[in-house]
Formats: structure tokens, C-alpha cells, sequence
């Protein structure tokens, strides 16, 4: 089926269709857009006749028929407002005319006014092409003429949109907590009768929070059962608030920013949301991610096409002792085991031989590159490698020649003493002389020394945020990211091919925004193969694998200390984009040959993991495992790990669903042949090692 938008003006009813749900909204008596059905597909006759939303003014205490497309902090409305504003007269709110809508290609825009003041808003919807997700966004603008009486209005509140959930048995909400180092945690429990908020409050997406969530009514699984998925497409602070009432009804609401901010809304101008996003899956949690992945590799990702390249890092080998001989080893080690990108990371600039200092003094080192790097870029180059470079261009130390020239340039409060973390302070991109500076500064580098990739990283939030003088302080949480996404998208113009990798201290900043103008996202500084599986198996929830930047590293672990086998790390690792990470003069030559043997196996597989259907399995005695499967069912890759065994707990069979119970396959490393229907409904025996931090790839051919 294919997608549609339409609205019937004398019934006030909008309707989505996407292949697989239908959204449908109608717009009440008082003027406001409600929600009215998001699920299934039902026709117009039946969405017609649909009981019509009741207005909040109907129920003395209660507002729990209004279910608002955005709540507007008026009337009978008691929960959640995502639209809060104050006119310069002191009145709070809005109290909208419905004065109109427009259909055009996949999108359907609303058009509300304010009864009195001169403030509009319109409601935006947009379906992409065989896409189930809905993309939403609000747009309010200051309809009074620049230079009249009509005084500023301020904005308390704008958020992107408001979802609503069928009235259900029970409600169950999964989401994404953390920190640095153990990111994309995966949390699942019943819904409170509450108001439970979602958010970061850090200037960037956060490590602790993801704007990604699911609901169900507690009885969904993997592949059976409905959910309904929604992603902010936002890079900086953000709030999602969900409100389930004491009645029943679900809702929630969000948008950037978070609360204790305002911004004004002078005459003539209009302030736009990022999308809120949206998609219903009858197929489970996993079906749900099967469709955002798609989602995001058709309409997000700016190459999705291009197989994403096994890199080289050189952080956990040299850390801040950089210097050109030894990089030019690494290089050399690096392209023996496959590697297709070798990545200069943190200490070739300034005076960075430290944390402490040279941040914002973006060239080269002279005692570590004397020539500069154009010699280092050439023998990459020469090696068959593309060159990448790390940059931190959002960031000062005070010890470096930026600071000294420009200690206006950081975001700051002039009466408090500012925060340092890691040493380090935020460049206030915001302002358009230093959103300058930093595209300058960028497209130096990579003009000069040919740099082929930037892994962009920001290690440190928003704090004693202020804009001294600004009139509107405030716009710095919006504007800092808008100008880190302009750079962006001016270094891709400007430079066709390059790639960029989006990092904050590993995954803190990692979201639909981010990923529209990068490749992939570094996922956690964090490389223990163990801790990653829980990591990764968060990731997918919303994002597909080859957005997922995944190391092998030393053993033990830097960060936890964990000894595990080199095929086990390659295994976890092979199941993103393939990285090398560790410290390659150290390794022995059984294990660079090893290494060597596994990345050339990556690239039999990758095309799947990064562009097939991805299965996530669970199966008896603590194995877990995803199935890629191609487009077509042709050609299938599992990766299966278990990381601990327990006596007289071996490994059962592992069941395929993603296979075609009429099909035969052959496993491609042992020859043998298999029933589709035998491999679904029974399984496939992993032939696991012995022993702790077990695991195998499985490649199957479908026989025509």
C-alpha cells in the first residue's frame, strides 16, 4: 500500500496512510486539532463516524477526552501543555480559530490563530515514501508586523507535537538510560499513573537519556504484539513528558529544550521545532526497529548507500603520545590487517600533550609533525586507506591561543565562576563570528592535508550557560546546535565524499538530527566486548547497524579490565561498522594474522549487517545473537555470542524466524543443507567453543 495524506474540511478530518497504519486527527469545535485514531487501517467511513474527541470544557475536573495534537495551556486542560506562552500583557496561553489546512505531496500543514493576539501556529505532518513513520513538527510565528505596538511574545514552551495512545488494558513504557561508558541501556517497565519526564538537560543529547521511546500494553514481545515508537530529532537539550491518567489515557509531548527556558517571539518571526517522529508496528519491538531502520537508511542518513569503512583508530594505541613516526607504524599495521580508513585522533595540535591544553588551536604539533600532516595523509593514501582526522571544534582549553584572543567566545555567565570540565570549555557557536570561525578552521584542514573523514567529538555539556548583552539568552540551547548542524552540512557541500563520524565522549550525542549529517555515531568510549552487546542490543532499538561505529581493542580492556578472546571481540564488533582500535605494535603475529582473517570476513558479511533486515534472538543457556537477512531472503548472516556458560547449561538450538519455511539453505562454512521450516521452528545448532566468551558467525545460502 502506498501513503496518502488528505483532510475533508467539512468534517474537520485529517488521515495518514502509511503501508501498514493509519493516523487520523480531527479538528474540534474550539478549533483544536485533536487526536482521533493511530494503528491499524480503517477507511474514511469508519474514521468518519468515530466518536468526535470531546472538548476538555465538557468535564468540570477532568480532561481526559482532549487528547490535543498540542496542548495549548488553555481551558480544562490539566495535563502536560506542550504550547506554553505569555503576551506581553501578562495573558498565558493560546485559544486557537482553526483559519485552515494545506495538502502538498506527503505533507499536511494546519493552520490555527489565536483568537486575540497575533500568534499562528502550524501543525506539520509528513510521510516519507514506503515508510511507516510519521514525521511531525510545529512552526509558530509572530503574526504582527516588525516595527508596530504589538509588544514580543514569550515562548515557555514549544514542543514538536503530541501522540495518544488507544485506550489499553495496561501500559508499558521502554527507553534508553545510561552514562558514559554504559550508554543505551535498555529499560523496560509498566507505566505509572504519573507524569514521568524524559530529558537531557546537558546541551546535547545526553548519555543518560535517548529522545527514543515504545509503549505497548505490556503483552508485546520481539516479533508479536503492537507498539508505538516515537524519536526526537534533536542534538541538544530536549524533554519528553508522558502522562498516563488515573482513568487511562496515554499521552505524551515533546520537543527541544527543557524547562526553566524561554524564548521571545518578536513581530515576524517564527520559531521552528525538530521533527517528533512517529510509527505503529503490529509486528513487536522488533518489527519496530526493522522499520525505523529502514526509515532512517531511506531518509536520513545522507549516503546510505555507501558501505561504511572498516577504520582504524589511533586513541587506544598512543593516546596524547602522538607523534609522526609512530603513526606512520600504525598505519602500515593497520592496512596489512584491511583496514580501509585510518583515523588521527586527539594530541596532533597545539600544544596538546595533555588534556590541559591547545584545544581550539587547530594545527599541527610541530615536535610530533614537523612537515605537518600532509606526509602522514600521503602515506595513508599510499597504504589504500582514506585519512581521517578527530576534531573537538565546539571546545577551548584556557591554556591555548584561541582563548587568549577570544575569551568572549565562550558560553558563559559574567557573575559566576565558570565550569571547567576535562579541562575544557564550550565555544559559543551560536554567535555567527565563531560558527565562522569554526567552518574556517574545518575546511582548512580538510582542504589542506586531504583529510578524506572527521570524527567530530564534544566532550563536555552546557554549563553557567549565558550570553552576555543577548536579548534573548535563552536562543543559545537552540542556536548552538542549529550552527553545529549548519557546519555539517557546509563541510558535505563543500567537500563531496567526506565522511564524518559523530562522537561526544563516546555516545552523547547520538540522535535522528545528528545522523541526517553524519555517517554513523561513534556508540561508546566503552569497547569491552561484554558491556557492548548490552550496548548495541540498546542502539538498534531505533538505529540500524551501519550507523554504529564498533571497535576491537586490547585485551584486557582499557576501561573494565576484561580479558576476552580476539575472535569473541571481533564478533561483537563485526556486528556495526568494524573498527580496529587497539594498540597493533603490541600484537603478536598470530593475532594480527588472526585479525587479518576476520576483517576480510567482515566483508563477505557487511553488506548485510549494515543493509540487510536485522533479527535480534535470544536463546537458552545466555546465548544472544542477530540475523541479518538481504532485502530478498537470498543471503542470510547470524552472529551469536554467549558470554559466560554455567555447568550443564549448553547451548539449545537457536530458532530463525526471519527464514522462509519453504526454502532449503546451505551453511556456507560446513556445506550442510537445511528446511527453512526446521531452522524456524526448531533452530540451528551453533556448534559453540567451549568455555566463557563463546561465539560464531553463520552464513546461509538460500537454495533457488
Amino acid at each position: 500500500m502506498t501513503s496518502s495524506v488528505s483532510f475533508d474540511p467539512a468534517l474537520g478530518l485529517g488521515v495518514l496512510r502509511t503501508p501498514n497504519s493509519v493516523y487520523a486527527l480531527r479538528v474540534g469545535a474550539d478549533g483544536s486539532p485533536r487526536h482521533l485514531h493511530w494503528g491499524p487501517a480503517l477507511d474514511d467511513a469508519v474514521l468518519a463516524a468515530l466518536p468526535a474527541p470531546v472538548s476538555p470544557a465538557d468535564s468540570s475536573f477532568e480532561d481526559e477526552a482532549a487528547a490535543d495534537e498540542l496542548a495549548p495551556q488553555t481551558g480544562a486542560r490539566f495535563g502536560p501543555a506542550g504550547l506554553q506562552v505569555r503576551f506581553a500583557d501578562g495573558t498565558r496561553g493560546a485559544q486557537w480559530h482553526f483559519t485552515g489546512h494545506r495538502v502538498e505531496g506527503g505533507e499536511l500543514r494546519l493552520r490555527l490563530t489565536d483568537r486575540h493576539y497575533p500568534l499562528a501556529a502550524e501543525l506539520c505532518y509528513r510521510l516519507r515514501p514506503g515508510s511507516d513513520v510519521i514525521e511531525r513538527w510545529t512552526e509558530l510565528t509572530h503574526t504582527a508586523a516588525p516595527g508596530g505596538d504589538a509588544g514580543p511574545v514569550t515562548v515557555d514552551r514549544l514542543d514538536s507535537a503530541s501522540w495518544t495512545l488507544p485506550a489499553l488494558p495496561d501500559y508499558r513504557l521502554s527507553h534508553l538510560v545510561g552514562g558514559w561508558n554504559s550508554e543505551f541501556q535498555l529499560h523496560r517497565d509498566r507505566l505509572p499513573v504519573a507524569e514521568t519526564v524524559l530529558t537531557s538537560r546537558r546541551g546535547l543529547t545526553g548519555h543518560h537519556a535517548s529522545p527514543w521511546l515504545a509503549l505497548d500494553d505490556g503483552s508485546a514481545t520481539e516479533e508479536h504484539g503492537r507498539v508505538w515508537s516515537t524519536a526526537l530529532a534533536w542534538s541538544g537539550s530536549w524533554r519528553v513528558t508522558v502522562h498516563r491518567s488515573p482513568v487511562g489515557r496515554t499521552t505524551w509531548t515533546g520537543g527541544f529544550g527543557h524547562e526553566g527556558l524561554s524564548w521571545t517571539l518578536n513581530p515576524g518571526e517564527t520559531l521552528h521545532t525538530p521533527v517528533f517522529a512517529g510509527l505503529h508496528s503490529p509486528e513487536g519491538f522488533g518489527g519496530a526497529a526493522r522499520a525505523w531502520h529502514e526509515y532512517v537508511r531511506s531518509h536520513v542518513l545522507p549516503e546510505p548507500g555507501r558501505l561504511r569503512p572498516v577504520v582504524y583508530n589511533s586513541w587506544e594505541a598512543t593516546g596524547f603520545d602522538v607523534d609522526e613516526a609512530g603513526q606512520f607504524r600504525l598505519a602500515g599495521l593497520a592496512a596489512r590487517l584491511g583496514a580501509e580508513l585510518f583515523v588521527l585522533d586527539d594530541g596532533w595540535f597545539g600544544a596538546r600533550t595533555g588534556d590541559h591544553a591547545g584545544l581550539g588551536d587547530w594545527t599541527p604539533r610541530r615536535d610530533a609533525f614537523p612537515n605537518g600532516l600532509r606526509p602522514l595523509a600521503d602515506e595513508v593514501h599510499r597504504l589504500g586507506m582514506a585519512f581521517g582526522l578527530w576534531v573537538e571544534p565546539e571546545m577551548v582549553n584556557r591554556d591555548s591561543d584561541l582563548f587568549r584572543a577570544h575569551p568572549d567566545w565562550v558560553i558563559h555567565a559574567p557573575t559566576r565562576e565558570a565550569t571547567e570540565l576535562r579541562d575544557q570549555l564550550v565555544l559559543d557557536l551560536a554567535r555567527p563570528e565563531v560558527e565562522a570561525w569554526a567552518h574556517r578552521t574545518l575546511d582548512r584542514l580538510v582542504t589542506e592535508n586531504g583529510v578524506d573523514w572527521l570524527k567530530w567529538d564534544a566532550n563536555r555539556p552546557f554549563t553557567e550557560a549565558g550570553r552576555p548583552g543577548h536579548p534573548d539568552p535563552d536562543r543559545l540551547w537552540i542556536d548552538h546546535t542549529r550552527a553545529v548542524h549548519r557546519v555539517m552540512d557546509r563541510l558535505r557541500a563543500d567537500h563531496p565524499g567526506l565522511g564524518i563520524e559523530a562522537c561526544a565522549g563516546g555516545g552523547g550525542r547520538v540522535d535522528l538530527a545528528v545522523l541526517a549529517r553524519t555517517d554513523q555515531a561513534w556508540t561508546s568510549d566503552n569497547t569491552d566486548p561484554v558491556d557492548r552487546l548490552g550496548i548495541q542490543y540498546g542502539f538498534s532499538r531505533l538505529l540500524p547497524a551501519q550507523a554504529m561505529a564498533a571497535w576491537v581493542t586490547d585485551s584486557p580492556n582499557a576501561a573494565t579490565g576484561r580479558a576476552t578472546p580476539l575472535r569473541f571481540r571481533f564478533h561483537v564488533a563485526m556486528a556495526g561498522a568494524l573498527g580496529l582500535g587497539g594498540d597493533l605494535t603490541r600484537w603478536t603475529e598470530e593475532e594480527l594474522d588472526e585479525a587479518a582473517a576476520l576483517v576480510a570476513r567482515y566483508k563477505e558479511i557487511r553488506h548485510l549487517v549494515q543493509h540487510g533486515r536485522a533479527y535480534r534472538l535470544t536463546g537458552p543457556g545466555g546465548v544472544t545473537a542477530v540475523h541479518y537477512a538481504a532485502p530478498d531472503g537470498a543471503a542470510h548472516a547470524l552472529l551469536a555470542w554467549r558470554p559466560t556458560t554455567r555447568f550443564g547449561h549448553g547451548a539449545a538450538p537457536l530458532r530463525l524466524p526471519a527464514l522462509d519455511d519453504g526454502a532449503r539453505y546451505r551453511d556456507l562454512e560446513t556445506g550442510q543443507e537445511h528446511s527453512g521450516a526446521a531452522l524456524r521452528q526448531y533452530g540451528i545448532d551453533l556448534r559453540l567453543p567451549a568455555g566463557d566468551y563463546a561465539s560464531r558467525l553463520v552464513r546461509l545460502a538460500r537454495l533457488d
